[in-house]
């Protein structure tokens, strides 16, 4: 799996439930509009607001409907019990790719700590062939997974630890990666990185933006070798317009617009729905002609 993977959003219901028609209908959206892969049940998906059922639940929708070559799935929680059994349920149902976090409670972390954790992760998964990608997000976690750290398990169990998306925003740390670990697959969270992914030796993205900007993202992948510098302007610009504090509920809302279906609105708290006005902003500015 390289290329465009989009961090899918998870519509819920009146009673804060998943919703699995909506979830479906906008995944084959994404796999139309230029994706190469679905990446459900991350930061995107609110999959730490959601419980190991609703988890499973959603897990197995998407299993049951998509080619699971074209599947990645976060199953990272900071209990190592019950990251297992997330894993492992997801190996059950066919999935090749679990996205883990780090065990971000406690803090500071040391980096033996943190390999202790990752390869009991890898010792109990045993001859599943599920792989594992690192998933670096210190912005939300508190701690930055060390290069070295990466290395040195990529080395250790190189048929599990793969890959890895990076959510730090610094792509020299990407880079670091491609030369530190050669057989990991580097995926940074922007689709403003695919320009240089062929330079640089990245797999692609792991976007949440690209839920509204795929076929934009898509162009860009297919031409990596020389992708045309407006297009790369036009997709950085919406990234902009969709970066910050209120990616997530900013996605629902136009996934909702798009669709047509007000379910979407709907966010887990500590989120809150975007306003009619944010969102009329947000809209304008995607629907602005730059010509």
């Amino acid at each position: 799996m390289e290329g465009v993977i989009a961090a899918v959003p998870t519509p819920i219901d009146d009673a804060l439930m998943p919703l699995r028609e909506p979830f479906l209908k906008h995944c084959r959206w994404l796999l139309r509009n230029g994706c190469d892969g679905l990446n459900i049940l991350g930061s995107t998906g609110e999959a730490n607001s959601l419980d190991t059922s609703c988890r499973k639940d959603v897990m197995a929708w998407a299993g049951e409907a998509f080619g699971r070559e074209r599947l990645m799935v976060g199953t990272g929680t900071p209990s190592l019990k019950e990251t297992i059994s997330l894993t492992s349920h997801a190996d059950v149902l066919g999935y090749p790719v679990a996205l883990v976090l780090p065990p971000y409670y406690y803090k500071p972390a040391d980096p033996a700590g943190l390999k202790a954790w990752y390869l009991a992760l890898h010792e109990a998964l045993g001859d599943r062939k599920i792989q594992i990608y690192f998933y670096n997000f210190p912005q939300m976690t508190g701690l930055a997974l060390p290069v070295d750290l990466i290395a040195d398990l990529a080395t250790h169990a190189p048929e599990r630890f793969t890959g890895i998306k990076d959510s730090s925003g610094d792509l020299d740390y990407c880079r670091q990666i491609v030369a530190a670990a050669p057989s990991i697959k580097v995926y940074p969270s922007s689709e403003t990185a695919l320009r240089v992914a062929d330079r640089d030796g990245f797999a692609g993205c792991i976007s949440a933006s690209v839920n509204v900007t795929a076929p934009l993202a898509a162009q860009v992948w297919l031409e990596r070798s020389a992708p045309p510098e407006k297009l790369c302007q036009e997709m950085d610009r919406q990234r902009a317009l969709l970066a910050g504090p209120q990616l997530i509920p900013g996605i629902k809302h136009l996934v909702a617009v798009r669709s047509g279906d007000e379910n979407w609105r709907r966010v887990l708290p500590p989120f809150m729905p975007l306003s009619d006005d944010a969102g009329q902003v947000l809209q304008d500015g995607l629907n602005r002609d730059v010509n």
